[in-house]
């Protein structure tokens, strides 16, 4: 998409909110619609972090569909990247035993989640390896 036509869809779009904005209902039910799809794609991310993938890129995503319609995401969204470009920065930049401690402690809250989630007990069934150690101390999977 060239300069030219990235601005003719832009026009396109702000007319076509500006629309909506000129119905109170309408508008009020887009707002809805952009508050739960953003909030819920956001969730995800958070609940995606300490995993492998792309935990903090759905973040990003559901705090930008959230700040297409609500200052406070927006202004939350630039914080929140200022913030893991920081951190990120700061990790990089750190020795081999820093980085590799992040690696052990990913692996603890994956394996830790899974495990509480009944997901190691269901591995170790599939497999015929069935210690009490692998059921899910909250009773999920068994």
């Amino acid at each position: 998409m060239n300069d030219g036509e990235r601005a003719g869809f832009t026009r396109r779009w702000a007319a076509w909110r500006d629309g909506l904005r000129n119905r109170p209902a309408v508008d009020a039910g887009y707002r809805l619609g952009v508050a739960v799809t953003g909030l819920v794609v956001l969730c995800v991310g958070i609940i995606a972090i300490p995993y492998p993938g792309p935990g903090w890129a759905i973040v990003f995503v559901g705090l930008a569909i959230l700040a297409t319609e609500f200052d406070w995401a927006r202004r939350l969204l630039s914080y929140v990247r200022r913030r893991y470009d920081a951190a990120m920065a700061w990790f990089t930049q750190q020795g081999l035993w820093v980085q590799a401690l992040g690696v052990v402690f990913t692996a603890a809250v994956v394996l830790g989640t899974l495990w509480l989630l009944g997901a190691l007990d269901f591995v170790g069934e599939v497999f015929g390896y069935e210690p009490r150690w692998l059921d899910s101390p909250i009773g999920i999977g068994t």
